[in-house]
């Protein structure tokens, strides 16, 4: 008896984090509504709520091993829809309502050419590696729309941000993720969670947020940024080394074997 009733409340656990991502839709809907009543500072908190989830979901995920307890449910796919109303859509519709971008039919062009390239990009297959990078922009929206909005950007700016970004969704950068990075684990995630304390102290003082605490928390954008273009370009270096090792291993293969025939000619 112990046994199943055991394997239940493993099942209700592993649900449960299920449930826990799921939430992350009704963030969503109240993102959206938000930004149509003009609630600009609460959107951005609703923002920072998302990314808690998004970035203890997965932890909770592998803790209770739901793959395994859940095989039927698929939980990434639930955790892609999830990021992409919250992280794409959402910071599209808040950028557009709150006016940070053109206005009239200009303003929906914008705002659709990042959609258009997240939804590229959320269903590449290697999107995700298997070392554990984001293969281009990973999509952060909703932190480049936190920027905009606390630095006060011209239309002009945002839109040329936007359209910077989008385009290096399609450049093969890997970034860093940060709660599952091999590299510099310790002080990835430390910054990292001293950046979501920042981003919390600079909404407390929104629409007046010290521009020191805005470029402190700059500094890990930098620090990511360097961190991932970094590991990128020595990836790149240790594939070439082996690339070439191969080949000469394969050139030295090859020249032996006429050299043989040579000697046994010569006998």
């Amino acid at each position: 008896m112990s046994a199943p009733q055991s394997g239940s409340w493993h099942r209700l656990a592993a649900m449960s984090v299920h449930a826990y991502t799921a939430l992350g839709v009704v963030l969503a809907l109240l993102m959206v509504h938000m930004s149509y009543a003009g609630e600009v500072q609460i959107v951005l908190w609703l923002f920072l709520a998302a990314m808690i989830i998004d970035g203890s979901d997965g932890f909770l995920a592998r803790r209770l091993r739901v793959k395994e307890v859940v095989p039927g449910f698929d939980g990434a796919l639930l955790d892609n829809i999830i990021d992409y109303i919250t992280y794409a859509f959402a910071p599209m519709v808040l950028l557009w309502s709150a006016g940070y971008l053109p206005g009239g039919w200009l303003g929906g062009v914008v705002a659709s050419v990042p959609l258009l390239a997240s939804c590229y990009q959320f269903c590449r297959s290697d999107a995700k590696t298997d070392d554990h990078f984001f293969v281009g922009f990973p999509s952060y929206w909703n932190i480049a729309a936190f920027y905009l909005i606390v630095l006060g950007a011209s239309t002009a700016a945002t839109t040329t941000t936007l359209l910077v970004l989008t385009v290096l969704v399609f450049v093969p950068v890997k970034y860093v993720y940060p709660s599952r990075t091999e590299t510099a684990w310790w002080p990835t995630m430390t910054l990292t969670t001293l950046w979501l304390g920042l981003y919390a102290l600079i909404l407390v003082q929104y629409p007046s947020p010290s521009l020191w605490l805005i470029a402190l928390s700059g500094g890990y954008l930098l620090y990511y940024a360097v961190l991932s273009l970094h590991l990128t370009l020595n990836r790149r270096s240790q594939d070439r080394s082996a690339a070439g090792s191969a080949r000469a291993g394969d050139r030295n293969i090859h020249g032996q074997v006429p050299m043989s025939i040579f000697v046994r000619r010569r006998r």
